[in-house]
């Protein structure tokens, strides 16, 4: 009777702590996806304001420097360089305002600690859809584009 009571006990502890370890294993995960959003969000806002405000050169660097760009129907842009010629080209033709409405963020991978935002967007001359913003967290903590792709449908 005495084991029995003893393996009880022995039991009771063990799910009480495998609880408090599932519990600080969602709290973890909780605050790295705080952490993540807060840098996507931070970063994705000062991509807009670095365009709004004509400054290609800073909208480029929250790129990653391999980053690949889709801008449909313009085409692909490879790396941090070919990025900022585009965007130069465009502040340069009068483009700006832009807004993003309709976005939908989801986390694309936790390991990777990656978010996918889709969104659709407007500005002074165009519209268009953005089909995957792929931010990435950096050593640093800050978020990067990694694949920015978009449509201009208008």
């Amino acid at each position: 009777m005495k084991s029995i009571r003893t393996l009880a006990i022995a039991l009771a502890i063990g799910t009480a702590l495998t609880g408090q370890t599932l519990a600080g294993d969602a709290e973890t995960r909780a605050a790295s996806e705080f952490e993540l959003s807060t840098a996507v969000a931070e970063a994705s806002r000062a991509w807009r304001d670095a365009f709004n405000a004509g400054d290609a050169a800073a909208a480029a660097a929250l790129y990653e420097e391999d980053a690949v760009m889709v801008a449909k129907p313009f085409g692909t842009f490879k790396g941090r360089q070919a990025i900022e010629a585009f965007w130069e080209d465009i502040i340069a033709k009068g483009f700006d305002d832009v807004v993003y409405y309709n976005t939908v963020a989801r986390v694309a991978d936790r390991s990777l600690k990656s978010v996918s935002i889709s969104a659709e967007w407007k500005m002074n001359n165009a519209q268009g859809i953005i089909t995957n913003e792929l931010w990435v967290l950096q050593p640093d903590g800050k978020a990067r584009l990694r694949e920015d792709h978009f449509e201009i449908a208008q």
